[in-house]
């Protein structure tokens, strides 16, 4: 699935939020965007799967405007996992990951062999199908997002949106998530706050700032010392490491007082 996000505009609380922001997502790609707290990162995803509702612009699935969708069609085309999750019951990891068939139901149907099936796949992707008859609360926040994932894969979408998913996950669990979400064959736009993360794991990089793309292209032509230094407001350098990966090291002290 290709999504395209066209000259999109958010106004929240009265203030811009989203200054006309253009970004593409092939079929198959890995697509990260990347900025600093407040840039608008999660409110540009927050508009491609319908939290919020664009005051200007258009979001594109497949070349159909997104707002032609049900919202049903349109969750039965992109997944979410987002960097919180709570619920206000016990619920079974196997009944969140459950939670994921929804869009694929009637009112009233009951969870089918196929359900049961497609979760009990998705458990087994992400590592965690000895969890399943485990409380979602008693889990670490790693083993809660692996879960979330698991309930995004059972959804079955060609697309999956992920907002800052490694966000306050120790270092095992970012990299464990994100090579889940490499090995998939699915469309993936992802809001991510390390930017090594980004520069290992991203096909390609949109980066923010002040709701605005400032720059556009494959992590070797983003990040650049000269474009962390004017998003982020930080001396780094940026190299390649022993296997040819691209690294960024920060400089203490560099930050602007």
């Amino acid at each position: 699935m290709e999504i395209r996000a066209s000259d999109v505009r958010a106004v929240l609380g009265g203030s811009q939020i989203l200054r006309g922001v253009d970004l593409r997502a092939e079929r198959g790609e890995l697509v990260g965007v990347i900025g600093p707290n407040g840039s608008g990162k999660s409110t540009l995803l927050k508009c491609i799967y319908r939290v919020l509702k664009p005051t200007g612009g258009a979001v594109w699935l497949d070349g159909r405007a997104l707002s032609e969708y049900s919202y049903k069609a349109s969750a039965r085309r992109v997944a979410v996992v987002a960097q919180h999750n709570y619920y206000n019951f016990d619920f079974s990891v196997q009944d969140v990951v459950m939670m994921g068939r929804a869009p694929h139901k009637r009112t009233l149907d009951r969870d089918n062999a196929q359900d049961r099936q497609m979760a009990a796949r998705a458990l087994e992707t992400v590592g965690m199908a000895d969890f399943a008859r485990r409380s979602f609360a008693t889990l670490s926040g790693g083993e809660q997002q692996r879960v979330i994932l698991a309930r995004a894969l059972a959804q079955d979408t060609p697309c999956l949106i992920l907002d800052e998913p490694t966000n306050h996950l120790d270092i095992k669990f970012q990299l464990q998530l994100m090579d889940i979400v490499k090995g998939l064959d699915r469309t993936v736009i992802a809001a991510i706050h390390d930017l090594n993360i980004a520069a290992m794991y991203c096909d390609r990089l949109y980066a923010v700032r002040e709701g605005r793309v400032v720059a556009s292209g494959r992590p070797e032509e983003v990040l650049t010392p000269e474009l962390i230094r004017t998003v982020y407001e930080v001396e780094a350098q940026v190299l390649r490491d022993e296997r040819g990966g691209l690294r960024i090291f920060y400089h203490p002290g560099s930050h602007g007082s």
